[in-house]
């Protein structure tokens, strides 16, 4: 057993802002703060979830901390456990866990009962107690259930007994100590951390009258008594527990046992279906040829052949087949629904992706850069972005759902976190300021910055000087980033060989028949993760609708039309006078990428004559070259003017 003295310890309840509206510290910050501390590694147990696992172990990955990945477990009757991985297979089992109490509830809500704990026993450690639901005078555990859970975990139970510094805690501590020598279980000291530092108990206590929906006047008991819910140096801990060194102790002991690293995840692309005889690369050089007879039918040009050679060996160097027969097979539901679909994006600089008719421009033609798409040097995944005919866009998200499974396909979550107005608006509730006053400054919100200064009061014609409108403004400033509520990605899909729900949660969406993980892009790009995109584009609709048009009252001006209109993109004339006479004159309204103010105000002074002329009209609005007073010199040296 790993010897230790007063000074060290490991917090093994710590809750981030993923903790939704309970947490008051992002996981940086935790993090951070251990750092300091020295201490050496940390547990983070978010309340039902696992959302904060991937910024955490980034962090932890550039400091000196070892994270430990837990959460704590919503049960039957407000009782809660924390649950720690000790290996893979014990965090595939939190994983399951956590999806089955959150599926079987609305979105935002879990539910397990205590027995169910067992599911999770083989990998992991459960820590319970800490609460009057467990082995108080009155609780309702009952022998036999605990002693089911001492038989599935075995030494890997413990009973945490906390001290906050309240009278609470005191007389709980004696009752816990009690019934855990009554079982025959071992305690561990472990407090609940809910921010990094005790200046931000403020935080935490606004964040609690908004998840009650009340004011600070109002919270009462739903505040924590004290700010002693912050981490703690080794030295302050052990002090606290001076009496009973071996509870101290037993958290290195856990944390030791806790080996599970985030980063040896091995992550596998779902595969294909394939052809009797043929491998997945194989499969795809034949779509790849196939597609490519279809895109040259005058014979594929040497250059094409080629490019495509090259590319199609570095998918099979990178092992990235499975996701270009993913997108190929959702192309193809497509085309065989008639509903029109378009890979963009860097996607569009791939002759693999133009021959399997993911996308429409050739990349030959215009001379594009392939590895700005994928290359060996950056390591990252293919990014391919599919619009769909945003009407019918549902369709395809179901189909995915039913081809994969709900188990190995789940949609990407989105955290909604604070911004200038709803900070203000939520921090003004919490702290009863008059809604006109939250109004008005809420309305110059626009104009501020990251912080709100004395100025915006003034513009809101509120006195700056006033106690109260200090503190809000403080307030509003601290709450900025932090996560409120969580959404569903526009289109954001993370599909498995093995179940999602053994790398993380899933949950139910707030819209009906979808259910989601709890990791957002940001996320999955830090374990490196594929995500397919399937994003919904009006004026997709708007052109289906325009060639159905075309076909039925103009069917001579419709010629260019192929058989099915995925293919319809590549005919469609790419130097049709008219259409650029329209669009040097700025009539471009509703045309996508061209459509807003500024843009249809550039064109009829750059005037474009080609596609690419488009190409750089895009390219120069955007709060770069704007910025870097880049577009009047071009315009100048475009017109010969200099």
């Amino acid at each position: 057993m790993m010897r230790c003295d007063q000074t060290s310890y490991v917090p093994l309840w710590c809750k981030s802002h993923f903790s939704l509206l309970e947490g008051a510290s992002s996981p940086d910050d935790l993090i951070a703060e251990a750092m300091r501390l020295g201490l050496s590694a940390l547990a983070l147990c978010d309340r039902d979830s696992l959302a904060g696992a991937p910024r955490a172990a980034a962090a932890a990955r550039r400091g000196s901390v070892r994270l430990i990945y837990g959460a704590e477990i919503s049960l039957e009757g407000g009782r809660r456990a924390a649950l720690l991985a000790k290996d893979r297979v014990g965090y595939g089992r939190l994983c399951q866990l956590l999806s089955r109490g959150r599926l079987r509830c609305p979105k935002g809500g879990s539910r397990l009962a205590l027995s169910e704990l067992v599911d999770a026993a083989p990998g992991c450690m459960a820590l319970i107690g800490g609460d009057d639901g467990w082995m108080g005078a009155k609780a309702p555990v009952c022998a036999d259930q605990i002693g089911r859970l001492k038989e599935a975990f075995g030494s890997d139970l413990f009973v945490r007994i906390s001290d906050h510094r309240s009278p609470a805690d005191a007389q709980r501590r004696g009752r816990l100590a009690h019934r855990a020598k009554h079982f025959g279980l071992p305690i561990v000291a472990v407090n609940e951390v809910l921010y990094h530092h005790r200046s931000r108990r403020f935080v935490q206590d606004a964040l609690t009258c908004v998840r009650h929906g009340c004011s600070l006047e109002s919270a009462g008991a739903l505040l924590r008594r004290n700010d002693e819910y912050g981490l703690q140096s080794g030295s302050d801990f052990g002090a606290r527990f001076r009496a009973e060194p071996a509870w101290v102790e037993a958290s290195l002991m856990i944390a030791d046992r806790c080996r599970f690293d985030l980063f040896s995840l091995r992550y596998h692309y779902p595969v294909a279906r394939l052809p009797s005889g043929l491998s997945g690369m194989g499969y795809l050089r034949q779509l790849a040829s196939e597609g490519a007879e279809g895109r040259y039918p005058r014979g594929v040009p040497r250059a094409v052949l080629v490019q495509l050679v090259t590319e199609l060996s570095l998918v099979e160097e990178l092992a990235y087949e499975g996701y270009f027969l993913t997108m190929w097979e959702i192309v193809s539901f497509c085309r065989a629904q008639e509903i029109l679909c378009q890979g963009r994006g860097s996607a569009a600089n791939s002759a693999l992706c133009y021959c399997l008719g993911i996308t429409a421009v050739d990349p030959m033609k215009h001379d594009l850069l392939f590895e700005r798409f994928l290359s060996r040097e950056r390591a990252e995944p293919p990014d391919i972005d599919l619009d769909i005919a945003h009407q019918r866009r549902e369709e395809v998200i179901q189909y995915v759902y039913e081809k994969y499974g709900r188990r190995y396909a789940a949609m990407v979550s989105v955290n909604i976190r604070y911004r200038q107005k709803s900070a203000i608006r939520d921090s003004g509730k919490v702290l009863n300021i008059t809604q006109t006053a939250i109004d008005r400054l809420a309305k110059v919100s626009r104009r501020l910055g990251h912080e709100i200064m004395p100025e915006a009061l003034l513009d809101a014609g509120l006195d700056p000087g006033l106690p109260i409108h200090q503190h809000w403004r403080e307030l509003a400033g601290a709450l900025l980033d932090t996560p409120r509520h969580t959404s569903i990605h526009p289109g954001g899909f993370l599909l498995g060989h093995e179940p999602v729900d053994t790398l993380v949660p899933i949950e139910n969406g707030a819209m009906a028949a979808r259910t989601v993980i709890q990791w957002d892009k940001d996320d999955i790009d830090i374990l490196g993760l594929f995500k397919v995109d399937l994003l919904g584009l009006g004026m997709l609709t708007q052109l289906q609708l325009c060639f159905e048009l075309l076909r039925r009252f103009r069917p001579s001006a419709a010629s260019f039309l192929r058989p099915g209109d995925q293919d319809s993109f590549a005919a469609i004339p790419s130097a049709d006078e008219a259409t650029y006479a329209m669009l040097q004159r700025g009539d471009s309204l509703g045309v996508f990428q061209i459509e807003s103010r500024a843009q249809m105000n550039m064109l009829p002074r750059l005037r474009p004559r080609c596609f690419y002329d488009l190409v750089i009209e895009v390219a120069l609005i955007r709060p770069g070259p704007i910025s870097g007073d880049m577009v009047h010199p071009y315009l100048r040296r475009r017109h010969g003017e200099e």
